[in-house]
């Protein structure tokens, strides 16, 4: 059965090209990830911060170098690009950045990211943002993108409102966390706000 409207984005739109570098403000940059991450992903994942807004740990190096493959596979697919946040000059890590459940026939998918304890509070996830939102609009083309962070991740709120993300509503109980149901936050930011 046809569709009676055009799809917003074509198939490989994002398979069809390699994965950018992003240039960021505050003497960042977002890059695809390399293998050799992989000892910074899993001693970011060691910090309890961390852990406290995500349903997953990571017990190895070698598994966080399982991720990073799969995060390449998730961009040959168009269902998720992942994103190292690297300072610009030395090339740690001081995060992530992300879009999340791609929707490339409605223009649409989620932002995601996260930080590493030594760069909170620095901005880092708010420039990381700007530069995926930036990216995702004028360069690709997305419709709307969506941030979701539990209610009580008031740092990640913050983040999502300074990066111009309104709040929408409240999903109740809409993800589980290892401390059991949380109510989260959509906040969604459309091309043009």
């Amino acid at each position: 059965m046809p569709y009676l409207i055009s799809l917003v984005l074509p198939e490989g739109t994002l398979s069809g090209r390699p994965q950018p570098e992003i240039p960021a403000g505050a003497g960042l940059r977002l890059r695809p990830w390399r293998t050799e991450d992989a000892p910074a992903v899993h001693a970011a994942f060691q910090d309890p911060t961390l852990n406290q807004w995500h349903a997953k740990s990571c017990d190895s190096p070698e598994e966080a170098a399982g991720w990073i493959e799969s995060w390449h596979g998730q961009w040959a697919r168009e269902c998720d690009a992942q994103w190292a946040v690297v300072h610009a000059d030395t090339g740690e890590l001081r995060g992530r950045a992300a879009l999340r459940q791609i929707r490339l026939r409605d223009g649409v998918a989620e932002v995601a990211y996260w930080t590493v304890a030594s760069a909170r509070g620095q901005g880092v996830a708010r420039h990381a943002t700007d530069a995926l939102v930036r990216w995702s609009f004028d360069e690709i083309g997305f419709n709307r993108l969506e941030l979701m962070h539990a209610t009580a991740n008031t740092a990640s709120c913050r983040v999502a409102t300074k990066a111009g993300f309104a709040v929408e509503g409240t999903r109740r109980r809409a993800l589980l966390h290892p401390d059991g149901w949380h109510d989260m936050h959509l906040h969604a930011r459309l091309k043009g706000d």
